[in-house]
């Protein structure tokens, strides 16, 4: 609850920031998607919190894919509310912040977030929602040494054991983040790299991949137990790809989806399931939300070049390190 002397922070806060971006866009130096949250920050370092207001909030992250599963579950949640949401793809926290500023009326909050802004911002969204990805090597020099990140995430998360956390049970990494918590939907989106989770987050010793189970899904193992005693294993779905279809407990969708790739099969996947399951939308308005998207930050774009239609993708590259490095 907010006192007087907070409330009138927040304002004057709000306004600067809607200045600064009015500014910006007017000069052509950006769309504003970041100064104005650096302006109200440092205004009112607390403002995230007040703007956030208990509104219901799902937080994205991960490696890959934040921005477009972000935008696929924005518009399955619309289905049901108003979204406030970062589809610009600003996933710090100013840029959230804005995003909170030009979505104050909405009654519902999807948010793209960065892994290392994660514990700050759930602190004070309070988040009902996790939606858990992948985690790669990235960016090192920025992000640190991968398992670090985990058990950034793993604290993050067991510190909101109410919330929803909708993870990938393919990725061994994320598996561990949300392996302990009560409320967990499992999604088997796929892990398209593995060369950064072949040992036990937790305990050491390496992880085993076999190509099939009983039940026909790929399979991973660790050979060491968790220090408690307990097998560390990948779970059993409640949502998997297969194909072109996602296969839940609602039976089988279509994914007729506008972006390629097994890759966005599998964050369609995961917003689906978490617009389902933590914001109670209908399975096939989730589908249809997702297959409608086409484009995210100017990625899978078509542009004219005289007689030519060129389509933008975003590529992403893994080399292995020379025996040198």
């Amino acid at each position: 609850m907010q006192g007087p002397i907070s409330r009138f922070r927040t304002a004057v806060a709000a306004t600067a920031a809607n200045l600064a971006t009015a500014a910006s866009r007017a000069t052509g130096r950006g769309a504003g998607g970041m100064i104005g949250g650096l302006v109200a920050a440092a205004i009112d370092p607390n403002i995230m919190a007040s703007l956030g207001g208990g509104r219901p909030t799902v937080l994205v992250t991960g490696t890959n894919g934040k921005s477009t599963t972000t935008r696929m579950l924005a518009g399955a949640v619309g289905a049901k509310h108003k979204v406030a949401t970062n589809d610009g793809g600003d996933n710090m926290d100013a840029g959230i912040i804005s995003a909170l500023l030009a979505g104050k009326d909405a009654d519902a909050i999807v948010l793209e977030c960065d892994e290392l802004h994660v514990p700050k911002v759930a602190e004070r969204l309070q988040p009902a929602a996790f939606v858990l990805l992948n985690l790669t090597r990235d960016q090192l020099d920025r992000v640190g040494e991968i398992n670090s990140i985990e058990r950034a995430l793993r604290t993050a998360v067991m510190a909101h054991p109410d919330a929803t956390v909708v993870a990938n049970c393919d990725d061994v990494l994320i598996t561990s983040i949300a392996y302990d918590h009560p409320n967990v939907v499992w999604v088997s989106a796929g892990a398209g790299w593995t060369g950064d989770s072949v040992t036990n987050p937790r305990s050491g010793g390496h992880v085993v991949r076999s190509s099939v189970t009983h039940e026909g899904e790929a399979d991973w193992y660790a050979v060491e137990p968790l220090p408690d005693g307990r097998e560390f294993r990948r779970p059993t779905p409640k949502y998997r790809v297969e194909g072109e279809t996602l296969v839940g407990p609602e039976g089988v969708a279509k994914l007729e989806l506008k972006l390629p790739g097994r890759a966005n099969r599998g964050n369609a996947a995961q917003a689906i399931a978490a617009a389902v399951e933590a914001f109670g939308v209908p399975l096939d308005a989730a589908v249809r939300a997702a297959a409608d998207v086409d484009n995210v930050a100017g990625r899978y774009t078509t542009v004219h070049l005289g007689d030519h239609d060129v389509h933008l993708l975003l590529c992403l590259l893994y080399t292995s390190p020379s025996p040198r490095d």
